[in-house]
């Protein structure tokens, strides 16, 4: 097991020169991120939020709710270490403008992405668990993401249970027409 200096709930910082992650790792990550309100789980590879690179293993489950934000300045890598999710790219309005569909290398489906502009994006996780490997630079600062303002907080679970209800037939028809090459 790797040495972690834990943040809160959701962020853990590995410690050390060299960090090290072995399957048992990702179950016992996995636990974490199932016993958090948010069900979600992070180990961050970087020091601190001040580091020029971030890099993090992020650990969600099915029912995570990813509000739709966009990152100011700032380019994001998204590789799947495990699971299937389709990412969402909205336009500023909220319409969708592009699903990526996303498994790990040898489902056949993109297993890694970058994003290097500021657009809308979410997540709807398919698999119980989702583990994905993300990079982006830093450092952060909360005002560099933008929350989309059509979106519910995540403080409300009744609106946005029912928004990722509506986001999902939204994705179902947006893969149909666009598999269709309408």
């Amino acid at each position: 097991m790797f040495q972690t200096r834990q943040e809160n709930e959701e962020v853990l910082y590995g410690e050390g020169p060299i960090i090290k992650v072995t399957s048992d790792d990702i179950h016992w990550l996995k636990n974490k991120a199932g016993q958090n309100e948010r069900k979600r789980i992070r180990l961050c590879a970087h020091r601190n939020i001040e580091d020029s690179v971030h890099e993090m293993l992020i650990i969600h489950t099915r029912d995570t709710y990813i509000r739709p934000h966009k990152h100011l300045g700032k380019s994001e890598s998204f590789h799947i270490v495990e699971g299937i999710a389709d990412v969402i790219l909205f336009d500023d309005l909220g319409n969708v403008s592009n699903l990526i569909k996303m498994g790990k290398y040898g489902t056949g489906l993109i297993f890694y992405y970058r994003i290097s502009i500021p657009v809308y994006h979410t997540l709807l996780i398919h698999s119980d668990m989702l583990v994905f490997h993300e990079t982006t630079s830093g450092p952060f600062n909360r005002v560099d993401t933008i929350f989309a303002a059509w979106t519910p907080d995540e403080d409300d679970k009744e609106k946005y249970k029912s928004y990722m209800s509506h986001l999902s037939s939204r994705a179902d028809l947006y893969h149909e027409l666009t598999e269709d090459g309408l």
